[in-house]
This record gives C-alpha cells, structure tokens and sequence, in this order.
C-alpha cells in the first residue's frame, strides 16, 4: 500500500461488505461511515448524492459508472478500476488511491485537494476545473492527458511526467520544472511567464 502524506495511517474501517454487487443501481443519497468495501461491482451505477466517509474500498470496479455531487472523504481506494468513470462536482477530499487504473475517466469541477495519487497512471484521464490544492502527485505520470483549468497550488508535483499534457488554465504555481517532465506540455502564454519565473529567469516587458 502506498502511503499516505507525512505517514498518516489509513483510517479504520468497522463493517465489511464483501462481493456486493450494485451493477447498474441508482444509488441516491445513501451514507457510509468507516466501511470495507471488498471486491464491489458499481460498473454501469448511477451516484447522486452518496457520502462515503473513511471507507475503503478494495478491487472495487467502478467502469462506465458515473457520480454526481457525491463525496468519498479521506476514503482509500486500492486496486480499483475507474475505466470510463465519471465524476462531477464530487469531493475526495483526504482520500487515497493505490495501485488504481484511470483509463478514460473523467472528473467535472469537485473538490479532490489533499487526495494521494503517488505513481498514478493518469495518461488517459481528464481533469477540468477540478481542485487538486496539495495533492500528492509525485512520480504521477499524466502524459499527453488533460489536466485543465485544474487547481495544482501546493500540489506535490516531484518526479511527475507531464510531457506532452494539456495543462492550459491551471495553476502551475508548485511547479518545480527541474524535478518534473513538462517537455511538450501545452500551456497559455499568462503560464509561461509563471514557469520561466520557476526556471529563475528574470521576466521583464521589455
């Protein structure tokens, strides 16, 4: 299990559901408090309003799922499948993710600041307008993925790979290019003033 920030422990979970199968259910509004959730099948489910708070969730598959305005607070998410998930104006804060797959997910506004996505595999994930303040996402690696309009202050950024990564509209500010990849990334001109500054390079108008 990858740890967490500063080496904080998992929180504790006190019921399990094990092989619980919610294939194409609407979940509505529903809460869950420091629950196990092993081997779940959510593929095809449709989340409005669910809060999830210190749970984990364990082979969970979430594939062509999608969720709105729902919450997975400090949640942990190990060996879980997010293939064609959608999540919009959802929260996780707190929360993290280990040994997961992102292929073709994408995440619409939300809060997900201070989640753990150390070494995730985020080239086919899309990110837009979502908050991401002090995220872990060292050794990330988001080549030519789609991180847009996408809040990065204070985010741990060391070793990620955004090469060739449309980064146009987020905050770069925690951007250390000398330790992370960014040849190729697409960015707007207001950014690359910000990422000269980061390179030490004295920007003047003329």
């Amino acid at each position: 299990m990858a740890e967490r920030r500063y080496g904080e422990p998992a929180p504790k979970t006190i019921e399990t559901i094990a092989g619980a199968d919610w294939y194409g259910d609407e979940l509505n509004r529903q809460r869950y408090q420091s629950t196990l959730f092993a081997d779940l099948d959510l593929s095809e489910a449709r989340n409005t309003g669910c809060v999830f708070t210190e749970c984990t969730f364990r082979r969970a598959r979430f594939n062509g799922s999608t969720h709105h305005g729902a919450a997975f607070v400090n949640c942990t998410f190990a060996g879980c499948n997010f293939f064609d998930t959608t999540f919009t104006e959802c929260k996780f804060v707190g929360s993290m993710f280990d040994g997961c797959q992102f292929d073709s997910m994408q995440v619409v506004a939300g809060d997900w600041s201070f989640t753990g996505l150390p070494g995730a595999d985020l080239r086919k994930a899309s990110f837009r307008g979502t908050r991401l303040r002090e995220a872990d996402l060292t050794g990330a690696r988001c080549q030519e993925g789609s991180i847009r309009d996408v809040d990065l202050s204070g985010a741990w950024l060391h070793s990620a790979d955004f090469s060739n990564c449309d980064l146009r509209g987020s905050d770069l500010s925690a951007l250390e290019p000398a330790n992370t990849q960014i040849k190729g990334a697409i960015i707007t001109i207001d950014q690359t003033i910000i990422v000269a500054k980061a390179l030490g390079l004295d920007v003047r108008r003329k």
